[in-house]
């Protein structure tokens, strides 16, 4: 079924077909379920080459995938990338990945900007004072943020998890069944996310006149080989936590390991609390010691930021806002109880 056809079908001429097809607010809201219904139902598919000729897009979102001999793959990247791709499939957009060294990552965008292949693109692992924000205002075409950049004024289009809340609640859950000793076991200490999620935990121990000792946290990518040893260094200091925060599922895994090797039964001898990103292949509620967790979907924010990409290169209305803040829930599972007496 080709372009023509559709339109000898519908009884509607090609360029309302197309218009229709690609949002214009000049169709009418009946005519356009009508042309996306028997599309649909014939398989028709716009000729998307000759779509780009005519509007002067790409049909594409990109993104850079920082990679280096050192640098660990990482399941949330693929999560979150999931989610980005199910709506890129959904509205005819591809994805263009460039594969860069993590120091290189400006340079690296304004390649896939200069090079016209994509429309758009997403920023994440964000840092203090990010450069790549600054000089993402300076590119003409749109971006969207996945985090946010400490010290920088939030004047850029972003989408985030309120880090600093979700880990504020959990620690003060744990205050409250008498933990007074605590631990956490935490991402990367130059990221964004993990700066957030430290100053939550420090903000609700300072309420309780309590502080969070330097011996007592861990930074690290977030895999369960560090999530192992890491616990493994706590549970060896003069004063163990009673209660710890991982900052991943994935961390928890190896902190799950490191605890039962230690001989203490989760729940009881030691509460923790994970950052749960809804990762199929380890859900928190499959582990031996259900646990609890602070609970957002990376798919979820992945299809989300795609959504928002194509809203803001199509000019659709209303375009989204600026800015948006998810509240991560707090879901109470076995692996958290009274402090040990």
């Amino acid at each position: 079924m080709n372009l023509k056809q559709l339109s000898q079908l519908l009884g509607l001429s090609q360029t309302t077909i197309s218009r229709a097809l690609n949002g214009y607010p000049e169709v009418n809201e009946e005519t356009r379920q009508r042309v996306l219904r028997v599309a649909k139902e014939t398989g028709y598919r716009p000729n998307l080459a000759a779509q780009r000729l005519a509007t002067g897009k790409a049909g594409s979102i990109g993104l850079i995938m920082p990679i280096a001999a050192d640098h660990s793959s990482d399941i949330h990247f693929a999560e979150f990338q999931s989610g980005l791709a199910e709506e890129a499939l959904r509205q005819d957009f591809h994805l263009v990945i460039m594969p860069a060294h993590p120091r290189e990552e400006e340079q690296a965008i304004r390649w896939l900007v200069a090079s016209g292949s994509v429309d758009g693109y997403y920023l994440a692992y964000m840092r203090e004072r990010d450069p790549r924000i600054t000089m993402a205002k300076t590119l003409p075409v749109p971006f969207v943020v996945h985090g946010r950049s400490l010290g920088l004024e939030p004047d850029y289009p972003y989408l985030d998890v309120d880090n600093e809340a979700a880990f504020n609640d959990a620690t003060s859950l744990l205050l409250r069944l008498g933990h007074r000793h605590f631990g956490l076991l935490n991402g990367p200490e130059d990221l964004d996310f993990a700066m957030r999620r430290r100053h939550g935990v420090v903000a609700a121990l300072a309420g309780a006149g309590l502080t969070l000792a330097a011996s007592h946290t861990r930074h690290s990518v977030m895999t369960d080989e560090f999530g192992f040893r890491g616990m493994a260094e706590l549970l060896r200091q003069p004063e163990p936590p009673t209660a710890v925060l991982c900052a991943s599922t994935v961390l928890a895994l190896g902190a799950v390991r490191a605890i039962n090797q230690a001989g203490l039964k989760l729940g009881k001898d030691i509460s923790l609390i994970a950052h749960d990103d809804v990762l199929p292949l380890l859900k928190p509620e499959n582990f031996s010691i259900p646990l609890t967790t602070t609970r957002s979907s990376l798919r979820a924010a992945g299809n989300r930021i795609a959504q928002r990409l194509i809203c803001q290169i199509g000019g659709q209305e209303p375009q989204p806002p600026l800015h948006e803040l998810w509240k991560a829930d707090l879901v109470i599972r076995a692996s958290t109880g009274p402090a040990p007496r």
